[in-house]
């Protein structure tokens, strides 16, 4: 097959370089303060709990309906829910042949009490405003899933929840809690935006606790949480076009730390959470646990001298603060040791919430050393062996921001990746995370339909690293070009990396569609190479 892709090699005369843009950070603190006083700016308040709950139970005189906006996992979930409790449901959706209304139109306003919205509907869409306008709450999935959790058959309480949020780590976060809390003989499922519903996971009553990952989308129209343990991974630009800015999407991140009754923890490098934590109004009794990938202070947990060591007041005075070595972490780590900075820093996170749980240290540090990572995530999918040494290819795909490709960008050695990125950059900007990882990226392949920030911050920030584009038609041939692009640059030692820093919907189904044909490219062209 012939290539039309367009290569850029390094120029003969450099322009200057421009420097990155000026971090956010200190704006974005000022703007966290700002939020927590006034609330989100540009959108209607929300509906409180007790509304919420009021108009729940409204619904018991079969006269009013409640309205499930969306079936797609979630709100199948969420009508299933409302059913099996006694609930007059209609929902709304213009795919399926289930949905009682096809279009929002067609909703007769005045027999709805109470509408439960999928994450795929912005804040501000048009029956939304119709709810709000006639006072009729509108609510989450997790709200509801709140509002109707039942008491477990081991204690006769309703399963406690952990909450984890932030832009990046909270799908790995998720599943080393759950995986803790299952080795500490706890029926705890990972659930929420992980996949499986939190409203079907609250009101089964054999479960002891629920691991709840806890997307900004959900978090919105979600006011009544007060979660036993709750935790930020980290704040960075992302979604910023639904929660119109930086400051509303900060601010809804921050209601998983609101009335918490056991842990709060928070990432201690990050300016942006490390406020938001101490601006949260918890329980009396909670404690506040910092993680850091640095030498941690009093109150947190971190890495000293190559040990995850621990000065939280989860320690006991009898215990020894050095845990155990990171190296012990073999499958959040290189096969040379390098650790994947992301990985541990939710490992902390993970030991932290779980901890703070009553798990007790061995069981957590056993089971974290024995998790492997999800699928697309750091995912070793083929190996060229040759006598001078191996090309790797890892799959990354769930990396789909700045701030997660950075962090996986600097797991590898200096100028050892050939980097495949690009895609649905959904507003963002890439001059920093160029500039940051320039020592690291060898080459850089780019794919999506719209190429040109990432054009853009090549030119400007590391105009010496050769960028192959790849032409964006046709699609299902996008990855091998792709994959072939970037392995015919890589070099024994080197990293094909597939970290792409943006969405896939502009080409693929999603995020999992984009690293199963990363995978089968790689695997393919090593086969054929092979031979």
């Amino acid at each position: 097959m012939t290539d039309t892709n367009n290569t850029v090699a390094a120029p003969t005369a450099q322009p200057e370089q421009s420097q990155p843009a000026q971090s956010q950070a200190a704006q974005a603190v000022q703007e966290a303060a700002r939020i927590a006083t006034l609330g989100p700016q540009g959108f209607p308040p929300n509906a409180t709990i007790e509304q919420a709950r009021a108009a729940l139970d409204a619904l018991d005189g079969k006269e009013l309906a409640a309205l499930v906006a969306g079936l797609g996992v979630s709100g199948r979930s969420a009508r299933d829910v409302l059913a099996a409790a006694g609930h007059k449901v209609v929902t709304v959706d213009e795919g399926p042949a289930e949905s009682t209304y096809s279009s929002f139109a067609d909703v007769p306003w005045d027999g709805i009490g109470l509408v439960i919205t999928s994450p795929v509907f912005r804040p501000d869409a048009d029956f939304i405003r119709t709810a709000q306008s006639r006072a009729i709450p509108v609510i989450s999935e997790v709200e509801l899933a709140w509002l109707l959790r039942c008491p477990t058959r081991a204690t006769g309480r309703p399963a406690p929840w952990i909450g984890i949020t932030g832009t990046n780590g909270k799908t790995s976060t998720t599943q080393m809690v759950s995986a803790v809390l299952t080795a500490a003989r706890l029926k705890a499922p990972a659930v929420g935006n992980i996949g499986v519903p939190v409203s079907g996971a609250a009101v089964e009553p054999t479960n002891d606790a629920l691991a709840v990952e806890l997307s900004s989308f959900q978090l919105h129209f979600t006011e009544g949480l007060a979660l036993d343990c709750a935790a930020i991974t980290n704040i960075a630009d992302d979604h910023l076009d639904w929660h119109h800015g930086i400051a509303n999407y900060m601010f809804d991140k921050s209601k998983v730390f609101r009335g918490v009754t056991r842990a709060l923890v928070y990432n201690a490098d990050d300016p942006n959470v490390v406020q938001l934590a101490k601006q949260a109004v918890t329980g009396p009794d909670c404690v506040r646990i910092g993680f850091t990938l640095g030498e941690p202070s009093d109150g947190q947990i971190g890495v000293s001298d190559g040990w995850v060591c621990d000065r939280s007041a989860l320690r006991s005075e009898q215990a020894h603060e050095n845990l155990a070595r990171v190296t012990d972490f073999v499958h959040l780590t290189e096969p040379d040791g390098t650790v994947y900075p992301h990985l541990l820093a939710d490992a902390l996170c993970a030991y932290a919430l779980t901890r703070g749980m009553g798990v007790n240290s061995f069981t957590a540090l056993q089971a974290l050393k024995a998790f492997e990572p999800g699928g697309h995530r750091i995912q070793l999918v083929a190996t060229e062996h040759t006598a001078q040494g191996d090309i790797r290819f890892v799959d990354d795909s769930k990396a789909t921001n700045a701030h997660a490709a950075h962090a996986s960008l600097s797991s590898f050695a200096p100028k050892s990746v050939v980097w495949i990125a690009g895609g649905l950059a959904k507003g963002s900007r890439f001059e920093d995370l160029v500039h940051d990882q320039a020592h690291t990226i060898k080459a850089a392949v780019i794919i999506g339909d719209d190429q040109e920030p990432m054009r853009e911050a090549f030119a400007s920030q590391a105009p010496d690293i050769p960028v192959t584009f790849i032409e964006p038609q046709p699609h299902e041939t996008v990855m091998e070009r792709a994959v072939q692009a970037a392995a015919q640059v890589a070099q024994p030692g080197d990293v094909v990396l597939m970290a792409p820093a943006c969405a896939s919907m502009d080409q693929f189904v999603s995020y999992a569609d984009r690293g199963n044909k990363f995978a089968a490219a790689a695997q393919d062209w090593v086969k054929s190479h092979g031979a």
